[in-house]
């Protein structure tokens, strides 16, 4: 009989690739988007896990308006922080492992360099200090949590949502035909998202347990990413540079948020796919 498997938030760019990698390894899905399961209801959590009686949940669900966070902490934090809670209460109760995605933004960007699993955490913002709470929830319940820190992903998922992706933002201005004002002073490592659901799983059926990084493989600029991907789609755009000072946001975000995946390299997992070669795979598969 196939192992079950919970994935919450189904619907978004991550979840659609956990779904489709999980039932072509021949797993047993339950799938949850928003509207089948509001994680932030403990008593509705605790009855869903437990009538579904899983393996292993994946929580891909996040509130993830960076900006909106600092208007409305208490949402970001009952989203990111407590529904984690939820969830690992849930996970303890029926055995099962809970695998909870979390964010390069717990670190303050500050020390120059790509981070690793050991480097301490400085969350510089209402949404990031939301996303760690998750993290601490998820380990203080659950001692065989894994919680996979990732960033910037990007999968073809998101061309089905409101908020959509960086590629799909940056192709959409390039067809208006607007000038397109990037930062070039925030480096961070742009994740695919069938890359990451593939390693994330891997690590499952591994048994691995604590925080990993599964971070693109690459750290690079915004700007410099945008360039990337105008170059891989053979668009013409009017791509300028900016910066912070410029590019004021109500949130403030770390500049070199970039991971190391070193953990990820250290028990075996196969290495992230160069940014490059990801791109492609994303164009062509959204075309």
């Amino acid at each position: 009989m196939a192992k079950r498997i919970v994935v919450i938030g189904a619907s978004g760019q991550l979840g659609v690739e956990l779904c489709a990698e999980l039932k072509a390894r021949g797993y047993e899905v339950a799938a949850f988007g928003r509207a089948q399961l509001d994680v932030t209801q403990r008593e509705t959590v605790e009855r869903v896990i437990a009538q579904v009686d899983p393996w292993a949940v994946f929580n891909a669900a996040a509130y993830n308006m960076v900006d909106v966070a600092e208007r409305e902490p208490l949402a970001a934090l009952d989203a990111n922080g407590l529904a984690v809670r939820n969830l690992a209460m849930a996970c303890r109760q029926n055995d099962a492992r809970l695998i909870h995605f979390s964010t390069d933004y717990v670190f303050d960007g500050r020390a120059g360099r790509p981070y690793t699993e050991s480097d301490a955490v400085h969350p510089l913002g209402a949404y990031a200090v939301s996303k760690l709470a998750g993290e601490l929830y998820a380990q203080a319940y659950l001692d065989t949590a894994l919680v996979v820190r990732t960033s910037g992903v990007f999968g073809v998922g998101a061309m089905r949502t409101a908020r959509g992706n960086f590629p799909e933002l940056m192709l959409r201005l390039a067809r208006e035909g607007k000038p397109i004002r990037v930062v070039e002073d925030h480096v961070a490592s742009p994740t695919y998202a069938p890359a990451l659901a593939s390693r994330s799983i891997d690590m499952l059926e591994r048994n691995l347990a604590g925080v990993f990084h599964v971070g693109g493989g690459e750290a690079i600029s915004w700007f410099d990413y945008a360039r990337l991907i105008f170059a891989k789609a053979d668009v013409s755009a009017d791509l300028q540079p900016t910066n912070e000072r410029e590019y004021r946001t109500d949130a403030r975000r770390p500049k070199f948020s970039a991971l190391d995946n070193a953990r990820m390299r250290e028990c075996g997992i196969a290495p992230m796919p160069a940014l490059a070669d990801a791109v492609v795979s994303y164009l062509a598969s959204r075309a």
